[in-house]
């Protein structure tokens, strides 16, 4: 029998737990060359997620923090997925974090008139770009994003998602 899976908000004061996920799963696990000083948000996430009218929420198994996402409100009803991470030894389909996060993510989308997803990740992560196609996003040039779309660096691959 799995422990309790629960997902909640995340705060600043999670920032540490938040970094030791996805530090290393860009950097060690795939290769990303992206540290910390590029992601300032992870130290910020009251300000720069929730207080821009986002969030950021991680899903825990029993007491473990095993994953996070979060969404960047970018306005026009559209909104920007980030931080989509899970620990590689909860990963697949016996605890299926990944699908709860991304299901809470877009029904709190839904209750917060958010109508448009788009997402940034690297040709690299060959099971996340599976992950988002399984999941009906559309592959749009980075030509085709929108204006207010926010992009990071190390992206390469873009979605889009209608919700």
């Amino acid at each position: 029998m799995l422990p309790e899976i629960r997902i909640e908000k995340v705060y600043n004061d999670s920032s540490a737990a938040v970094i030791d996920i996805i530090i290393p799963i860009q950097t060690r696990e795939f290769g990303v060359n992206v540290t910390l000083a590029d992601q300032p948000d992870l130290q910020q996430i009251d300000s720069f997620y929730h207080g821009s009218g986002g969030g950021f929420w991680g899903i825990y198994v029993g007491d473990t923090l095993a994953g996070t996402i979060a969404l960047i409100n970018i306005g026009h009803e559209a909104g920007a997925i980030r931080k989509m991470f899970v620990k590689k030894e909860y990963r697949g389909k016996e605890y299926g974090l990944a699908q709860r996060l991304l299901e809470h993510l877009i029904a709190w989308c839904r209750e917060m008139g958010i109508k448009d997803l788009y997402l940034g990740t690297v040709n690299i992560l060959h099971a996340a770009i599976r992950f988002y196609e399984r999941n009906q996003f559309q592959v749009i040039a980075k030509a085709d994003l929108p204006s207010y779309f926010p992009l990071m660096s190390a992206d390469n691959v873009f979605y889009h998602l209608a919700i």
